[in-house]
């Protein structure tokens, strides 16, 4: 699903990379796509070249990237809006993000038994912080971020989990510099 919005000898930042199979299974439909990755707790057993960063300041200069791309980093993130403006000084033109809705109490409810399940044994900080569609789009605008396309329809699981688990609480989206 992320594949259709990158171009072959694309460089691609992989923000919050895990073990970077993501990243691998990207060049692997785009062999000329150039990845690698930074995350705050680096696993020796990553697929893709990876960094260290402390969690909010990329260890990059301007414009060093095609594209960054995050997947279910921001809401491990306190204030989404700091990885975003870091987000978009390093990349040079796009940044693509698939992460999640939460537009009620029982959304809120499934996203933290998720996130849970998925992260508590890998030892990543669990700080909750979902948003809404329309926090998410304020916080687009003040990073100086365009939003050019944008799904919530990602056929993620199987039925029955997608009944509770799919629900349209994921979105992918793909922003541009704005200005």
């Amino acid at each position: 699903m992320l594949a259709q919005y990158l171009r072959a000898s694309q460089s691609v930042l992989d923000i919050g990379c895990g073990d970077g199979a993501l990243g691998a299974l990207l060049q692997s439909v785009i062999p000329e796509l150039r990845i690698c990755g930074v995350e705050t707790q680096p696993r020796p057993e990553c697929k893709i070249s990876c960094r260290p960063y402390d969690g909010s300041k990329l260890p990059f200069p301007d414009a060093s990237f095609d594209v960054c791309l995050m997947v279910d980093v921001l809401h491990h993130t306190p204030d989404v809006r700091v990885l975003l403006r870091e987000a978009r000084r390093a990349s040079k033109s796009h940044i693509l993000i698939k992460d999640h809705l939460d537009e009620s109490r029982i959304d809120h409810l499934i996203l933290k038994c998720m996130d849970w399940v998925g992260n508590r044994p890998h030892g990543v900080k669990l700080p909750y912080n979902y948003q809404s569609r329309n926090a998410w789009m304020q916080h687009f605008v003040e990073a100086g971020l365009a939003k050019l396309a944008w799904t919530e329809d990602l056929p993620l699981y199987p039925w029955p989990v997608s009944w509770v688990a799919g629900r349209r609480l994921h979105f992918i989206t793909l922003l541009g510099k704005a200005g």
